[in-house]
């Protein structure tokens, strides 16, 4: 069998390389590691008007281009090659990756489209305070109102928590751990950026 990547992938490479190295250069790096956001929301957005980066692995049904995990991987390496400062990774393939997975037809409709567009910054929130992630060790709780659902608890160690406007989060609810959604400016939501050794890739509880 012939593993070696195509030649559309090697185009897919070389056209991320070359945006990488003119928007993610060593001394823009330095200076977005400095700021509180972290990355620089209009080189995001040409990554996904550009690019099209951020609808790659989303279904061609809500927006997205429906590429594999090979050409992600492709974005992936690229992108770390030049050390890029931005919320791909907590969008795409942490909270991108957990909605197109989930089975819920009603919120991959509403979600995804923002993903593949650039316009939602997104992210996973599974880890808890004490930092397990596992299942037995989730104890965030959801109760169920008229309006939705309650979340009560703390995530620690959110990538990307300090500017995603969509968070993915593991509660214990009836019937086990579920996935919730919260919007970034949800009523009772606080967060708080966290200081890490990494700080191109922003944390926050």
């Amino acid at each position: 069998m012939n593993f070696a990547f195509t030649e559309e992938q090697e185009e897919l490479r070389s056209f991320i390389r070359s945006f990488m190295e003119e928007k993610s250069a060593e001394a823009t790096v330095r200076e977005l590691m400095e700021t509180e956001d972290g990355f620089d929301a209009a080189v995001w957005s040409q990554m996904a008007e550009q690019l099209g980066l951020q609808s790659m692995i989303i279904p061609e049904e809500y927006g997205g281009q429906g590429f594999g995990y090979v050409e992600l991987g492709i974005a992936l390496e690229e992108m770390g090659r030049s050390l890029l400062c931005a919320p791909f990774f907590s969008t795409v393939v942490l909270a991108g990756n957990a909605i197109i997975h989930s089975g819920n037809e009603q919120a991959k409709s509403a979600l995804l489209p923002g993903i593949a567009d650039g316009s939602t910054i997104a992210t996973l929130a599974l880890a808890e305070a004490n930092g397990r992630w596992d299942a037995e060790g989730i104890t965030v709780e959801a109760s169920g109102t008229a309006d939705g659902s309650t979340i009560t608890g703390e995530k620690m160690f959110v990538t990307d928590g300090g500017t995603a406007n969509l968070f993915v989060v593991a509660a214990r609810a009836e019937g086990g751990i579920h996935l919730f959604t919260v919007e970034g400016d949800a009523s009772g939501l606080t967060r708080e950026n966290l200081s890490t050794m990494d700080q191109t890739r922003k944390q926050a509880r």
